[in-house]
Protein backbone atom coordinates (compact mmCIF):
# COMPACT_ATOMS: atom_id res chain seq x y z
CA UNK A 1 0.00 0.00 0.00
CA UNK A 2 1.19 3.26 -0.40
CA UNK A 3 0.50 6.74 0.78
CA UNK A 4 0.96 10.21 -0.11
CA UNK A 5 0.92 12.65 2.72
CA UNK A 6 0.79 16.63 2.34
CA UNK A 7 2.15 19.13 4.76
CA UNK A 8 2.60 22.64 5.25
CA UNK A 9 -0.73 24.24 4.28
CA UNK A 10 -2.28 26.84 6.02
CA UNK A 11 -3.58 30.37 6.52
CA UNK A 12 -1.21 33.54 5.14
CA UNK A 13 -2.10 37.17 4.13
CA UNK A 14 -1.73 38.21 0.27
CA UNK A 15 1.93 38.37 -0.79
CA UNK A 16 3.24 36.14 1.38
CA UNK A 17 4.99 32.24 0.97
CA UNK A 18 4.19 28.66 1.96
CA UNK A 19 6.31 25.80 1.26
CA UNK A 20 3.62 22.49 0.34
CA UNK A 21 5.47 18.64 0.97
CA UNK A 22 3.73 15.22 -0.31
CA UNK A 23 5.89 12.54 0.89
CA UNK A 24 5.30 9.18 0.04
CA UNK A 25 5.30 6.07 1.76
CA UNK A 26 4.77 1.64 1.66
CA UNK A 27 5.67 -0.37 -0.63
CA UNK A 28 7.79 1.67 -3.51
CA UNK A 29 10.05 1.09 -5.61
CA UNK A 30 10.36 4.69 -7.24
CA UNK A 31 8.20 7.88 -8.25
CA UNK A 32 7.76 8.75 -11.79
CA UNK A 33 5.51 11.65 -12.64
CA UNK A 34 4.75 13.85 -9.26
CA UNK A 35 2.41 17.13 -9.66
CA UNK A 36 0.42 19.48 -7.66
CA UNK A 37 -3.22 19.96 -8.01
CA UNK A 38 -5.51 22.26 -6.48
CA UNK A 39 -9.60 22.48 -5.72
CA UNK A 40 -10.98 25.75 -4.74
CA UNK A 41 -14.86 26.20 -3.53
CA UNK A 42 -17.20 25.59 -6.31
CA UNK A 43 -14.14 24.67 -9.05
CA UNK A 44 -13.37 21.70 -10.85
CA UNK A 45 -9.69 20.46 -9.54
CA UNK A 46 -7.00 22.09 -11.48
CA UNK A 47 -3.16 21.35 -12.15
CA UNK A 48 -0.83 23.43 -10.70
CA UNK A 49 2.57 22.26 -11.75
CA UNK A 50 4.47 18.90 -12.93
CA UNK A 51 8.05 17.70 -12.49
CA UNK A 52 8.92 14.49 -14.44
CA UNK A 53 11.84 11.69 -13.37
CA UNK A 54 14.37 13.77 -15.23
CA UNK A 55 13.12 17.04 -13.37
CA UNK A 56 11.48 18.84 -16.32
CA UNK A 57 8.49 20.81 -14.55
CA UNK A 58 5.68 22.03 -16.04
CA UNK A 59 3.43 24.92 -14.48
CA UNK A 60 -0.39 26.35 -15.39
CA UNK A 61 0.07 30.34 -16.27
CA UNK A 62 -1.76 31.34 -13.23
CA UNK A 63 1.40 30.25 -11.36
CA UNK A 64 4.20 30.58 -13.06
CA UNK A 65 6.89 32.42 -12.45
CA UNK A 66 5.28 32.53 -8.74
CA UNK A 67 5.46 28.81 -7.79
CA UNK A 68 8.40 26.56 -7.98
CA UNK A 69 8.24 22.47 -7.86
CA UNK A 70 10.64 20.80 -6.96
CA UNK A 71 11.63 16.88 -5.97
CA UNK A 72 14.15 14.61 -3.56
CA UNK A 73 13.79 11.38 -4.81
CA UNK A 74 15.77 9.96 -1.82
CA UNK A 75 13.59 10.95 0.32
CA UNK A 76 10.46 10.27 -2.50
CA UNK A 77 8.76 13.27 -1.68
CA UNK A 78 7.85 16.37 -3.78
CA UNK A 79 7.49 19.80 -2.97
CA UNK A 80 5.48 23.53 -3.90
CA UNK A 81 7.26 26.35 -3.25
CA UNK A 82 4.32 29.50 -3.25
CA UNK A 83 5.70 32.65 -3.47
CA UNK A 84 3.42 35.83 -3.84
CA UNK A 85 0.82 34.30 -2.98
CA UNK A 86 -2.95 35.76 -4.02
CA UNK A 87 -6.28 35.73 -3.19
CA UNK A 88 -6.86 33.60 -6.18
CA UNK A 89 -4.75 30.76 -4.66
CA UNK A 90 -6.89 29.59 -1.96
CA UNK A 91 -8.21 25.97 -2.51
CA UNK A 92 -6.90 22.47 -1.27
CA UNK A 93 -3.81 21.32 -2.63
CA UNK A 94 -3.50 17.98 -3.26
CA UNK A 95 0.17 15.97 -4.27
CA UNK A 96 -0.43 13.61 -7.29
CA UNK A 97 2.25 10.96 -8.22
CA UNK A 98 3.10 7.84 -10.79
CA UNK A 99 4.39 5.31 -8.31
CA UNK A 100 6.12 2.21 -9.96
CA UNK A 101 5.19 -0.58 -7.00
CA UNK A 102 6.17 -4.00 -6.95
CA UNK A 103 3.74 -6.39 -8.25
CA UNK A 104 4.56 -10.02 -7.47
CA UNK A 105 7.65 -10.61 -9.46
CA UNK A 106 7.92 -7.50 -11.47
CA UNK A 107 7.09 -4.11 -11.31
CA UNK A 108 3.72 -1.57 -12.89
CA UNK A 109 2.82 2.13 -12.42
CA UNK A 110 0.18 3.04 -10.49
CA UNK A 111 -1.42 6.57 -9.63
CA UNK A 112 -2.00 7.59 -6.15
CA UNK A 113 -2.99 10.83 -4.42
CA UNK A 114 -2.60 12.68 -1.69
CA UNK A 115 -5.78 13.77 1.10
CA UNK A 116 -4.81 16.80 0.18
CA UNK A 117 -3.60 20.50 2.63
CA UNK A 118 -5.78 23.50 2.95
CA UNK A 119 -4.19 26.89 1.74
CA UNK A 120 -5.93 29.94 2.53
CA UNK A 121 -4.78 33.14 1.52
CA UNK A 122 -6.09 36.47 3.41
CA UNK A 123 -6.07 39.99 2.76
Amino acid sequence: QVQLVESGGGLVQAGGSLRLSCAGSGSIVGFNNMGWYRQAPGKQRELVALIDLSGRTNYSDSVRDRFSISRDNAKNTVYLQMNNLKLEDTAIYYCNADVTVPSGFRTTLRNYWGQGTQVTVSS
